[in-house]
């Protein structure tokens, strides 16, 4: 059976005795069933792997011991940010989910004219806490020690025009040519995903202005979703660790 991944929200050191938190405990108590003795990988965001040992195992509360630790080299060399707008339904969580598992380090949610989804307040508030959650549970599944932020929700056009030295990248069907007619100066990227209704003319204008180059995928017209995993992909073969 592979090594369940745990993420604690902790300091970690060899040796020392801890309790896992509640998500932790639920998970390797009631779901797995596992009890003393038996072993599991810890990580917390410090780009360390740390094996532990199942101390106590009771219904609601579980303790490990810290037995060693070793770095984690599942991150790619390509530091993408995605600019993703929200989308509709499960499609968001879909989106964030699998970027993490490509390999993005950052996840800004947008607003746009076209956006279909209203969200403010304290309802924006707990999303971005259960996309947060998301992108926990990717980085347990897919061997990351490095957790990507989902930053606040912003409007499209204040993101755009954020100073970076990345480079930004727009998908759009009248483009020059594609992600592998790229060439990198430095190892950032920020890629924008618009909406299912796309961007607007004067949207695109705004990206114009504000230097993004555009890329062309393919001759299909893609979701939204299968967009920002296309080119996430795309990118990760040409400068990062994919292929």
């Amino acid at each position: 059976m592979r090594v369940p991944r745990i993420y604690q929200a902790s300091p970690l050191t060899v040796g020392q005795t801890m309790p896992l938190d509640e998500d932790g405990a639920a998970h390797i108590g009631r779901v797995l069933r596992m009890g003393a003795g038996e072993r599991l990988s810890l990580f917390n965001g410090d780009g360390k792997d740390y094996l532990a040992e199942i101390a106590e195992a009771g219904k609601k509360s579980v303790s490990v011991r810290v037995l060693g630790c070793e770095d984690n080299h599942a991150e790619s060399p390509l530091n993408l940010h995605l600019g993703q707008v929200i989308s509709r339904g499960d499609r968001m969580e879909f989106s964030i989910q699998k970027s993490v598992e490509l390999g993005v380090n950052t996840i800004t949610p947008l607003f746009s004219a076209r956006c279909g989804v209203k969200l403010s307040g304290e309802r924006l508030e707990k999303k971005i806490q259960q996309w947060q959650k998301i992108v926990i549970s990717a980085c347990e599944q897919s061997g990351r020690s490095r957790v990507p932020l989902v930053r606040p929700a912003m409007e499209l056009e204040a993101w755009c025009s954020e100073d970076t030295q990345a480079l930004k990248l727009n998908l759009h069907p009248r483009a020059a040519h594609g992600i592998n007619g790229l060439t990198l100066s430095n190892p950032r990227v920020r890629l924008l995903i618009g909406p299912e209704g796309g961007l607007s003319d004067t949207e695109i204008a705004m990206t114009e202005e504000q230097a993004f180059t555009e890329v062309l995928l393919g001759p299909r017209v893609l979701r939204t979703e299968t967009a920002s995993l296309t080119a996430i992909t795309a990118l990760q073969l040409r400068f990062g660790d994919l292929g």
